[in-house]
């Protein structure tokens, strides 16, 4: 008989294991008796697992009485945590995102608990000492030594252990007394992990709640009402650019704080991370922070924080939305529209379905706040499955800013390769010798977006990735920027091999040189993901735009929400249709987005606003109602044409991606696995359609060939079902993968 081959005893404990692996399975292993009460669900343990019995990590997530037999169940090796890192609830919420999301349960807990916390970051094994009890009996017995003596008196004097250099500094003695008294049995050591890193909050001037106007008011008292009637429901707060949906956020809370309870906010950018903390500390007397920035030892000592109950609001981007909070009372997704809060990795979550079925699971509101809202939150809406309360109006009674659509295809400026057509640098001038301030945004990053050959027509791609080449002036270096190939530029064309490669396009990098040139009297910055890398960047160069030390604000679509400047009087959009001719469904909502997102980033005081848009499609109806501010009538029209295309809000999708660096054994296995696929749902008589498999739009990507398959139906559950019942029949090999995306934001 092995080791672990025992009968089953009426008081063993079974433990169910999870793995960081790409299995679905949960293993099950004897709890011996010296771990029984230190084991329970949501903390991780060492097990034998795999060939060769190698102790590897799990997730514990449930403990049990046995079956009738333990015959061949292994026992926990140890115990990793001394507390559970999750709740019962979060354990529920992990078990549903695997379920969704149609991944393994022990890869969601992997991402769901921070590295800094697994790993206890910022943190320090200290020993500490306390007297035994037969000790503290017999200390008026004992005849010891005076600084032993002394040692004992200091330890029976307190309830706590004492850490070894505080008990020598009380004592008055060196480590040779305590040592004696350990191998007399009186005293015995204790090895604890303490933290030695404490985040700095800095200080904020406090301020008053502000007066709502009457939309404001009639918003908060919607949320008050589910608060104080305990209960969950989705609210959809629409509300203008400028309409004080921040406001209506923090005096819901404040409701929530009053009792007693915390707040989850989750914001999609961390360039609005610092603006936003500034402001919820300005009204809340502890404020934590998750987000991607952070070091290991401040996210460790943050999640503790939140995990102690003394933290009341939790502000962080999308990971946040699994801030370990005791008591939660609501949920906050602001700008929930924007695509960041999609994981593209796996697990392949979205923050607003999880932050909903957290709400859902914990029995609190959930409030989703845009003034564009997604087609789903807004279809939800129209069918009674969300609330629905809107701020049409600016506070203050100011005006949406009039907007400019200027068509560039015959601008004199644009068409010798200028950015900034005309009609844009007059009002730029004029803007800025009035004092104001201008916003310019272009959503491509680097100097030239493509590196192309005047004789063949040809563009340079990356050799990895069915990308184009960027050229990045500052740095003299190609860059793909789906992989981070980096090459010198070419001289000559890879396909024809003529000389003279020309840079074509506009980035913001070049952006900013033309604005330098054209606008040398005053100060530009550039905001993009290169130009800020450091931690703290975002917030320097938005401050120093707020004093007015900066009078041109460009830079991709981060710049392009959330931000409040009263006086940033001219919004110029560069390429407004940049996003537009994407192979996506979502492209015409994402160019609408974000035109009426940055428009939004003036008219914001009494000195008003204008925006120009600069397009070769001014006819495109997304780019016409964006506009005219008006998102109801884009909504209609876009929604009836998604209704045409069989696609969502009306319909589920979901991708499976097969990738591999041999493309003829990555289209065999997706031939196979669509085959698979389509008999299963015939014999299942599913309505689930099956559209594939082809190239992926983007058909190269980090040396590995893509084709993808879409299923669609409109619900998921068939979709879920379809996949049960036949991902175990798929073919495996080492060389090729299969990906899985539910509700796939991202179609390349």
């Amino acid at each position: 008989m092995r080791p672990w081959e025992h009968a089953a005893r009426a008081d063993q404990r079974i433990a169910g294991i999870v793995f960081n692996r790409p299995l679905e399975t949960v293993f099950h292993y004897v709890i011996p008796d010296g771990l029984r009460g230190l084991l329970g669900p949501g903390q991780r343990v060492k097990v034998p697992f795999g060939r060769g019995d190698r102790p590897t990590v799990g997730f514990c997530v449930e403990v049990g009485p046995p079956p009738e037999s333990i015959e061949g169940l292994k026992p926990v090796d140890s115990v990793i945590d001394r507390e559970p890192l999750l709740s019962p609830s979060m354990l529920k919420l992990t078990h549903w995102i695997a379920e969704y999301y149609l991944c393994p349960w022990g890869q969601v807990l992997q991402t769901v608990i921070p590295a800094g916390v697994k790993k206890k970051a910022g943190t320090r094994l200290v020993t500490f000492f306390e007297a035994t009890e037969q000790a503290r009996r017999q200390k008026a017995e004992l005849q010891l030594p005076p600084k032993q003596e002394a040692v004992l008196k200091e330890l029976c004097a307190v309830d706590e252990p004492m850490r070894a250099e505080d008990l020598t500094e009380a004592a008055g003695c060196g480590p040779g007394p305590i040592k004696a008294l350990r191998e007399k049995g009186l005293i015995r050591s204790i090895r604890r992990r303490t933290g030695n890193f404490s985040a700095e909050a800095g200080q904020v001037e406090r301020v008053e709640d502000l007066t709502l106007n009457p939309d404001q008011q009639r918003a908060l008292d919607v949320m008050l009402s589910l608060l104080r009637r305990g209960e969950h429901q989705t609210v959809l707060l629409r509300g203008v650019t400028g309409s004080g949906k921040t406001e209506v956020y923090i005096q819901t809370i404040r409701e929530v704080v009053a009792y007693g309870k915390q707040a989850i906010v989750l914001v999609p950018e961390i360039s609005l991370t610092p603006q936003t903390i500034r402001r919820f500390r300005s009204r809340f007397e502890s404020v934590a922070v998750l987000h991607s920035h952070l070091s290991d030892a401040e996210r460790h000592w943050q999640w503790e924080q939140i995990a102690r109950g003394g933290v009341q609001v939790v502000v962080g981007a999308r990971s946040a939305v699994f801030a370990p909070t005791p008591q939660l009372g609501v949920i906050v997704i602001d700008e929930e529209h924007e695509t960041t809060f999609k994981q593209q990795t796996v697990p392949r979550y979205h923050a607003r379905e999880v932050a909903r079925q957290r709400a859902r699971i914990e029995g609190v509101p959930l409030i989703l706040g845009s003034a564009t809202p997604t087609l789903e939150s807004w279809h939800d809406a129209a069918e009674q499955r969300n609330v629905i309360v809107s701020l049409p109006k600016r506070v203050a009674s100011l005006p949406l800013p009039p907007v400019v659509i200027v068509d560039v295809r015959n601008d004199p400026y644009c068409k010798r390769g200028a950015a900034i057509g005309r009609a844009l640098e007059s009002a730029m001038r004029l803007t800025l010798e009035d004092g104001g301030q201008v916003i310019l945004l272009l959503n491509l990053r680097g100097f030239s977006p493509a590196v192309w050959c005047r004789l063949c027509g040809e563009s340079t791609k990356c050799p990895d990735c069915d990308v184009t080449l960027t050229w990045h002036k500052d740095k003299s270096v190609a860059v793909c920027h789906s992989c981070d190939f980096r090459s010198p530029p070419p001289s000559h064309c890879p396909s024809c091999g003529q000389a003279g490669m020309r840079f074509v396009g506009v980035g913001t990098q070049k952006l900013e040189q033309e604005v330098r040139g054209r606008f040398s009297k005053y100060r530009c910055l550039r905001m993009d993901s290169d130009s800020m890398r450091k931690p703290g960047s975002h917030d320097d160069a938005l401050e120093s735009f707020r004093r007015g030390e900066v009078q041109i604000l460009l830079g991709t679509q981060m710049i392009a929400k959330g931000l409040d400047f009263p006086n940033v009087t001219l919004v110029g959009v560069v390429a407004a249709d940049a996003l537009l001719h994407q192979p996506d469904i979502r492209s015409a909502e994402r160019t609408f987005q974000l035109i009426s997102q940055v428009a939004g980033r003036t008219g914001r005081s009494a000195r008003g606003g204008r925006v120009f848009v600069q397009t070769a499609s001014p006819a495109e109806p997304a780019i016409l109602m964006a506009a005219e501010h008006d998102y109801i009538g884009f909504a209609e029209h876009e929604l009836e044409h998604r209704r045409e295309m069989h696609a969502p809000p009306f319909y589920h999708l979901a991708r499976v991606i097969v990738r591999g660096t041999d493309e003829a054994a990555v289209k065999e296995q997706a031939d196979q696995i669509a085959s698979l696929l389509r008999n299963s749902a015939k014999s299942s008589e599913t309505d689930v359609r099956i559209l594939g498999p082809a190239p992926a739009p983007l058909s190269k990507l980090k040396k590995n060939f893509r084709y993808h398959i879409q299923l669609a139906a409109t619900e998921l559950s068939p979709i879920h079902q379809l996949w049960f019942d036949t991902v175990d029949k798929f073919p495996r090999s080492s060389g090729v993968e299969q990906v899985v995306d539910v509700d796939p934001l991202d179609m390349r």
